[in-house]
């Protein structure tokens, strides 16, 4: 006798949701349900539908249908906090399916094969202006040409990309792919002109004949607290540092440096101060690890390469090569509060990375623009501000900064900007519910362990700016979308074909799904309980409810 263990259950047909009786109560009905990956993306991508492609091997169609909503997944597969993963049923099961290396697979595979967007512009077209080559603007141009209209970027940087390239270290975002990305976006049609700033919005627009206006300006202003220093030379903003070694200047920074700051920027500032030579790196935060506001594998990444990290800390004074630091508590409300004690750092640089403001002045001179406290501009559902015809989006309107963020931003302006050019109401399609975690019957039950991406270790990272994560092989993104437990919608799995005792069930044929003879059916169940995504509802028989097309 065998000693294998199975992992699938058994299914228990006598124990029904609901028995059956005379009359049909309830029926079952095939459902479409919004997965919460899906939900939970910025950049509103159909994520199962690409992993669906992908697991069946169709890997250009995925990368398709992935740009249909996002235009950088070489991109976005590395830079992303990839909060579709924190949201991910599996994690109830195993763990999440790592949505971003797959996605980071298509994007890179596409390079390699050169695949192009596959889309039909429509005609009638118009002219639309774009000030900000960020991750925003660049998605807004992607997006309104795929509309059919002309777009035309001015970016007062030397480069494209915005904060992308001069905000986030090569180790992770290697500048090829980065480039690669952008340059797919120029080759659709978009006239990027760089070094070239925008200071009148409306003088812009008449002289160049455009009909619309996308305003896209990243956050590359360092905001400033006021820190009582003898040496002004040895401090300097995360973000200049940054945008210095990006331009390969020679910064002297010593031998140890501290950083100011608890944010991702903060721990992108401490680990490039390693890369520099930097014997000693120590972020100076006023928080605890929990209040942090970087993320985790950000925090622990720089620890494995030997920053040091002060929590609750914050600076009084520096003098010379000395700094003074004042230990703080946390109150009840879990705000930093001083203790009184002091303690003293000897450091030779200092890096402020408390945050970054959007250079918005130039906007103050249009009529209708209004700004929040903070110096954001308010727009509407639309993302049109109070001038007609002006909309903006990322890091300037009020929203939490990110990659995605802004590129979802970007997107969602081309929609209501395409709507606006030709006198149209532009309204996003409903969506249909989320299915959680709970909703899910898994009957089965399978090994299949997240598969882990290579990384450099700590100690050659230091060496320079390699990336430091690894892409997947096929193998792996192939068994890795194969994870994909197609929450809420269909994937054919036959189980309510086979669990039918009424031969109630018609299977239309791949990709066609099922449909249901209500003459045979009873109403029994089986089919709803052998469905593992929550495919299928029971509903009130006389609900007047579409059942099926």
């Amino acid at each position: 006798m065998s000693s294998k263990k199975y992992m699938t259950g058994s299914l228990d047909l006598t124990k029904h949701d609901a028995g059956t009786g005379a009359h049909r109560s309830r029926k079952p009905v095939y459902m479409d349900f919004l997965p919460p990956c899906n939900h939970a993306c910025p950049a509103g991508e159909d994520i199962q539908a690409w992993l669906a492609l992908a697991q069946a091997g169709e890997y250009e169609a995925a990368w398709q249908k992935l740009l249909e909503n996002n235009p950088f997944p070489a991109i976005h597969g590395r830079v992303c906090y990839h909060p579709c993963e924190t949201a991910c049923n599996r994690n109830y099961t195993d763990d999440t399916v790592s949505i971003h290396a797959v996605e980071r697979f298509l994007g890179d595979l596409a390079m390699e094969k050169g695949w192009k967007p596959e889309f039909d512009a429509p005609a009638g077209g118009k002219r639309v202006l774009i000030v900000g080559a960020g991750p925003s603007g660049l998605s807004a141009a992607y997006h309104l040409v795929r509309l059919g209209h002309e777009v035309e970027i001015r970016e007062a940087g030397p480069v494209a990309g915005g904060m992308i390239h001069f905000g986030i270290p090569a180790y992770r975002m290697p500048r090829a792919e980065l480039n690669q990305e952008i340059q797919r976006v120029v080759d659709m049609g978009v006239k990027i002109t760089l070094d070239y700033r925008v200071d009148d919005i409306e003088k812009e627009k008449s002289e160049g004949n455009f009909d619309a206006v996308f305003i896209a300006v990243g956050a590359h202003l360092s905001k400033n607290i006021e820190i009582p220093s003898r040496d002004a030379r040895k401090m300097m903003d995360a973000v200049s540092f940054l945008k210095s070694v990006e331009n390969g200047e020679d910064l002297q920074l010593g031998r140890r440096v501290a950083i100011y700051g608890g944010g991702n920027t903060a721990m992108d500032a401490a680990r490039t101060a390693k890369r520099l030579g930097a014997e000693e790196a120590v972020i100076i935060y006023r928080r605890d690890r929990a209040s942090m506001p970087a993320h985790d594998f950000e925090a622990d990444e720089a620890i494995e390469e030997g920053v040091k990290i002060n929590w609750l800390r914050t600076i009084k004074e520096i003098d010379c090569t000395t700094m003074t630091v004042e230990v703080m508590e946390l109150d009840e409300n879990g705000r930093p509060q001083p203790t009184g004690e002091t303690e003293t750092l000897e450091t030779d640089a200092l890096i402020m990375a408390v945050g970054q403001d959007t250079d918005t002045g130039f906007l103050k001179q249009v009529e209708g623009i209004e700004f929040n406290w903070d110096g954001t501009v308010n727009v509407g559902p639309n993302m049109m501000t109070g001038a007609e015809g002006v909309f903006a989006g990322g890091d300037m309107v009020p929203s939490e900064r990110s990659v995605t963020i802004a590129t979802g931003h970007g997107k969602k302006a081309a929609r209501y900007i395409d709507a606006w050019l030709r006198g149209e109401s532009y309204k996003p399609a409903a969506k249909h519910p989320i299915v959680e975690h709970e909703k899910l019957q898994l009957w089965y039950s399978t090994e299949a362990p997240k598969r882990k991406q290579g990384e450099l270790s700590p100690e050659s990272r230091l060496g320079g700016f390699e990336e430091i994560l690894k892409g997947y092989s096929e193998k792996e993104a192939l068994f890795e979308a194969k994870r994909c437990l197609s929450c809420g919608n269909c994937f054919e799995c036959d189980g309510c074909y086979g669990s039918c005792p009424e031969d109630a069930i018609i299977k239309l044929g791949k990709g066609k799904r099922y449909l249901y003879d209500y003459d045979k059916c009873t109403g029994c169940a089986s089919c709803f309980e052998q469905c593992p995504c929550h495919a299928i509802e029971m509903v009130d028989e006389n609900a007047n409810k579409a059942v099926q097309e």
